[in-house]
């Protein structure tokens, strides 16, 4: 019988407390998500932890506001130091840093947009406090009776997850590696501390190559010194020769470029040295993320100035942590000031969720093998099936050759595939008996109309729609993640949903 299935609204995937995605099973059930329609929000026991407030932490806000008699909202942060940052976000809304029972947070008044703007800043920022660390205050405070059972790895947790990091993205030693509470963090970090080098040398310009993740695209808009001039979008990840343009127009001011290796939702792969060669020129650094293939499959380290990257993808494959990790190049000219402006910044990991972490990253080159086997077979499957227009991965010809150039071995594919239709999204992703939810690299194959979860605000508008289209984002496109499943099974179930 087969391990695929239709998942009920809300079901947490995986069905573990702390998982990091939840089932959306229909497209109407992504629209009421983003629409914040109760009737969906009021089913969904979890979500991608950045987006949707964990129960924990949701409790935690309730007993912190009871416990001092405060009626404003609360926002449980990961330290004293994340709670400050966001008090430092948050004029013009009033706000104050409060502590209870070792958990520290932020009190902003109880209206929409003050909610929001805090939300938004935790969001970019990874700076949300941890779903253990708030299970463990629970269990402190007397409100749950025991933290769930899980297998942790709690001796030399660290150092165990930093040897498979160092291991697979090429750095010098583990003592190279810096954990962050999440991958978000990571990116977060390695921008505020590459630009704090770079402004005081007058140079605040940054630009994004490539369409990028949301947060990502966040970070840059927003906390750029002055987002209308320092903010430059490029799109196209292969026209080199405009990117040479956009450091002439802007010599001497450029801090730096932010890339991912391949993007999201396209897997596009830039020429990478060469754009490497273009920043080390010109004084720029350099930041890669591989998250969406892999450290595992690929060696970016060399042609960066700091690599960072999300562990919750394939390194936690059972899917119930988040956590990152940021790499210096050695060779970086920025190297020596960069780790110590990084480890002044970046949020370390609970000690549970490394511990937990620790006890899943020793099998992520499995994992990925697993999964490097059978994308091939999944992209036959979409390529050659008259309902789909276009499949995108790592191999599409448009990219392969870049891809290859960094790839560790031809069949180093990771498990991303986007594809569009010919036919109608809905009744596809509807049909599809794939688990659908955020997130990806897990042993859990995940689908998402993802332009609808990503962009709604794009995707619901004609210039938003006119936008996506321009950078070659068709706004009906599913993103597949492969996971561990048996291939034959992913491959039924695309052709039963495509019909």
């Amino acid at each position: 019988m087969s391990v695929l299935r239709h998942r009920p609204l809300g079901e947490r995937i995986p069905d573990l407390p702390h998982a990091v995605s939840c089932s959306l099973p229909t497209l109407d059930d992504v629209i009421g998500y983003e629409e914040r329609r109760p009737a969906v929000i009021d089913r969904m026991s979890s979500g991608y932890p950045r987006f949707v407030k964990h129960p924990f932490l949701r409790q935690v806000a309730v007993h912190v506001r009871r416990q001092l008699g405060v009626e404003d909202h609360f926002w449980p942060c990961a330290s004293p130091a994340a709670a400050e940052a966001l008090l430092a976000w948050m004029p013009p809304y009033p706000a104050r840093i409060a502590t209870h029972g070792g958990v520290t947070g932020v009190f902003v008044p109880n209206e929409d947009t003050a909610f929001r703007h805090a939300k938004t800043f935790l969001q970019h920022a990874g700076l949300f406090l941890s779903s253990r660390e708030a299970e463990d205050y629970l269990v402190r405070e007397g409100v749950l009776p025991r933290t769930d059972r899980e297998t942790l790895v709690a001796s030399a947790a660290g150092e165990s997850v930093r040897n498979v990091v160092a291991r697979l993205s090429g750095a010098a030693s583990p003592d190279e590696v810096l954990l962050a509470n999440c991958g978000m963090n990571a990116v977060y970090s390695a921008f505020k501390a590459v630009d704090a080098l770079q402004r005081s040398q007058g140079r605040t310009v940054w630009i994004q190559l490539g369409w990028l993740y949301l947060d990502t695209i966040a970070i840059l808009q927003k906390f750029c010194g002055t987002p209308s001039r320092d903010y430059v979008m490029h799109g196209n990840v292969f026209d080199l020769d405009g990117l040479r343009a956009l450091f002439s127009a802007h010599a001497g001011r450029i801090a730096g470029v932010i890339t991912e290796i391949p993007t999201n939702p396209l897997i596009q792969t830039c020429n990478l040295p060469a754009v490497a060669e273009l920043c080390r020129r010109e004084g720029a650094a350099l930041i890669a993320d591989p998250t969406i293939n892999c450290v595992a499959n690929l060696q970016v380290l060399p042609h960066c100035d700091v690599l960072v990257t999300s562990l919750t993808k394939y390194f936690a494959a059972e899917g119930d942590v988040i956590a990152g990790a940021l790499v210096v190049n050695p060779d970086s000219p920025f190297a020596p000031r960069l780790r110590d402006e990084l480890k002044r910044r970046v949020e370390p990991l609970y000690p549970r969720d490394l511990a937990r972490l620790a006890a899943q990253a020793p099998q992520v080159e499995e994992v990925v093998r697993t999964i490097n086997a059978s994308t091939p077979a999944i992209v036959e499957t979409l390529s050659t099936h008259p309902a789909v227009d276009e499949v995108f991965w790592a191999h599409h010809p448009s990219s392969r050759s870049n891809y290859v150039a960094l790839s560790r071995s031809e069949q180093a594919v990771g498990s991303m595939v986007t594809f569009t239709l010919r036919t109608d999204l809905a009744r596809v992703y509807d049909r599809l008996k794939i688990a659908k939810g955020p997130s990806f690299g897990m042993h859990t194959s995940l689908a998402c109309p993802f332009m609808y979860l990503a962009h709604y605000d794009l995707v619901t508008t004609n210039d938003g729609r006119s936008q996506l289209e321009s950078f070659g984002l068709n706004p009906e496109l599913i993103r597949l993640s492969v996971g561990t499943e048996p291939t034959s099974e992913l491959c039924e179930a695309l052709r039963e949903a495509l019909g």
